[in-house]
């Protein structure tokens, strides 16, 4: 709680632990352990934080492991990092249905990796398939980097059919992503084609964090609307509203 009031949030979300040892996407009981360990981490802060799952379509059990998980206490949406698969498979369609069924929006990895692991499961179009399940959330992290047009275009779609923002089953966060040469032109162009409705802020920050580092990240964007001569509204949708009505928590 410090690091959020250090850093001037008022909800953040917390996804469970997957990228460093005990834990791994390639050990499902590593997954289900880092599940149960993040519900403990937040138990008592639900009006602070929320946690996001984390399970592997590989694993014939995943969707199960997000039942599981979705019955315990503060998880309320699911991180999914297509590795080995891809977005359209039939594995992942089968965690989507749960996802669905239990309400719970999706986080998805989208873009290639900064680690150097093959970006080639992670383009944006291949997230269309999530048409095939009405009613379910997802975020596209990064702007699909560098496929950002790529993202836009599947962005687009809703808006062109007159869905509504908060109705539309595609969101996208500007987390980290493009390199600085590109992130000003980035962001206007995503604001131009899908709006700040569409839109949200990810510190993409790893826990412990101290408030500091997870404020220079929200400065960093904040840099880019000055320079980018972003309203207020839009600033404020970007940082919070846009995420609130993909998470269900109001304002």
């Amino acid at each position: 709680m410090e690091s959020l009031d250090r850093a001037d949030i008022d909800f953040g979300v917390i996804l469970a632990p997957f990228l460093t040892a005990p834990y791994s996407l390639l050990n499902r009981n590593s997954l289900r352990d880092g599940n149960r360990y993040l519900s403990k981490l937040i138990a008592g802060h639900a009006d602070r934080l929320c946690g996001f799952a984390v399970v592997n379509p590989l694993h014939a059990e995943a969707p199960f492991d997000l039942e599981e998980a979705a019955s315990l206490p503060g998880i309320r949406g699911l991180k999914m990092v297509p590795t080995g698969w891809y977005p359209y498979d039939d594995c992942a369609h089968r965690v989507y249905e749960v996802a669905a069924r239990f309400n719970l929006p999706i986080l998805f990895h989208s873009g290639i990796f900064i680690d150097g692991k093959s970006g080639r499961f992670c383009r944006p179009t291949f997230y269309e398939a999530v048409r095939d399940h009405p009613g379910l959330r997802v975020t596209l992290a990064h702007l699909g980097w560098p496929w950002c047009d790529e993202a836009n275009a599947v962005g687009l779609i809703d808006r062109i059919n007159g869905v509504e923002a908060d109705a539309s089953q595609f969101r996208f966060d500007i987390s980290f992503g493009s390199p600085p040469a590109y992130r000003a032109e980035t962001l206007r162009k995503a604001l131009e084609v899908l709006g700040a409705d569409l839109i949200q802020f990810g510190s993409d920050r790893f826990l412990p964090c101290p408030g500091e580092h997870i404020r220079s990240a929200i400065d960093d964007v904040s840099a880019l609307f000055d320079e980018l001569s972003v309203d207020a509204g839009a600033r404020q949708r970007i940082m919070s509203g846009t995420a609130a009505s993909w998470l269900g928590i109001g304002d």
